[in-house]
């Protein structure tokens, strides 16, 4: 579901804080935050299965890029000049720990770019493999 829509009712459990929590099927291969193991992607929503490196004011971070993600919020978009031009973004947070785990592509000014409008970026060292993995 995207971060405006509510997850389907399956998905949707109520914690002790009395907030919504999403929980991607166990049947899948997932990736959970690393910090309060709250659920955040599919393997399979991800855009590439191999890691990449994008740059991001002259800091590299080893990140995934998804398509879907839950349990997530976002903050306010902001300009940035990233690697593959300008950007404006939004960083994206865990809804249930608050941690910062990367961005959104909110608009992408250069056309080549394009196709990373309204995907998310998040960074390996905020996740962990659940569910399935070998």
């Amino acid at each position: 579901p995207e971060l405006s829509e509510e997850p389907p009712a399956e998905m949707v459990k109520m914690t002790k804080s009395k907030t919504f929590q999403a929980y991607l099927p166990n049947c899948h291969r997932t990736y959970s935050c690393i910090h309060c193991r709250a659920h955040l992607a599919n393997h399979d929503e991800l855009i590439s299965k191999a890691s990449g490196f994008f740059r991001d004011l002259m800091n590299y971070f080893l990140t995934k890029m998804v398509i879907t993600v839950v349990n997530v919020g976002c903050g306010p978009a902001e300009e940035r000049v990233l690697l593959t031009g300008l950007h404006a973004v939004a960083d994206i947070y865990c809804e249930n720990c608050k941690t910062t785990l990367g961005w959104k592509y909110e608009h992408a000014f250069e056309s080549s770019q394009k196709y990373k409008e309204g995907k998310f970026i998040i960074e390996l060292a905020h996740m962990i493999k659940d569910n399935g993995w070998e």
